[in-house]
């Protein structure tokens, strides 16, 4: 087996190494990076992922809704919390999967054919998702923050940009979880009334009313098909 001396180390061939960064200007003036480096940013965005997934699709009124009904119910852990966010996902996934749908259509799927570059999947990604957040998000919020950011005016909303429209949508979303909260805690709230109520009445100051409207307030719900109900309320709340 031979072995390398030092004398002949410079006769070696170079061995090619992996780019770092290697930028391609393409025919129009604009630039893309290497398949490498777009790997890498796709990586570091997935670290995002969490904090997309609240802000920018349904998943805060979902689950702000189901936190207020189980207060409402007075429960203080059933459903438990990996429950309500299991079915809280599931459900975001199903309101959301026609924008899905487009982002897979219009961006990843002509993006990993290699039929458009990184730039215009990004921007056709995001168009999906800026409609729809459009039409969730009240006009108020949008002025509120366009005033806040000093933003020159616009002369439609889908020219909103997304540093003034995510925050837009997540105060419009967090008013209207919890609207549709209070309407689901009045009938809950006259059953805790009604009940201690009867208790004064009754002299039996000393037992808590949660106890007795517990079961009364489990039973009511049960009959009406809540959570059928509540689904519903969200889904069409959103327009499906």
């Amino acid at each position: 087996m031979s072995q390398v001396s030092p004398s002949n180390v410079g006769s070696l061939p170079a061995i090619p190494g992996l780019p770092a960064l290697t930028v391609k200007t393409n025919p129009n003036g604009s630039q893309e990076y290497t398949v490498t480096l777009q790997i890498l940013a796709i990586m570091t965005a997935l670290t995002f992922l969490p904090a997309l997934l609240m802000m920018m699709t349904s998943f805060t009124r979902i689950i702000i809704v189901f936190s207020i009904l189980r207060q409402a119910l007075g429960l203080q852990q059933s459903p438990s919390n990996q429950i309500l966010i299991g079915l809280a996902l599931f459900l975001t996934l199903f309101i959301m999967q026609p924008v899905f749908n487009k982002v897979n259509q219009d961006a990843l799927q002509p993006y990993i054919n290699q039929q458009i570059g990184a730039q215009e999947a990004l921007a056709k990604t995001a168009a999906p998702f800026h409609a729809f957040m459009i039409e969730q998000t009240r006009e108020s919020d949008i002025s509120l923050f366009m005033g806040i950011a000093k933003h020159p005016p616009i002369a439609t909303p889908e020219e909103t940009p997304f540093s003034i429209l995510v925050p837009a949508f997540i105060i419009s979303e967090l008013k209207t979880a919890f609207q549709i909260g209070f309407i689901i805690f009045i009938p809950f709230l006259v059953i805790d009334i009604v009940v201690a109520s009867v208790l004064m009445a009754m002299g039996m100051m000393m037992l808590s009313p949660l106890i007795i409207s517990l079961p009364f307030k489990i039973m009511l719900f049960v009959l009406v098909d809540g959570w059928a109900m509540i689904v519903g309320t969200l889904a069409a709340s959103y327009g499906i």
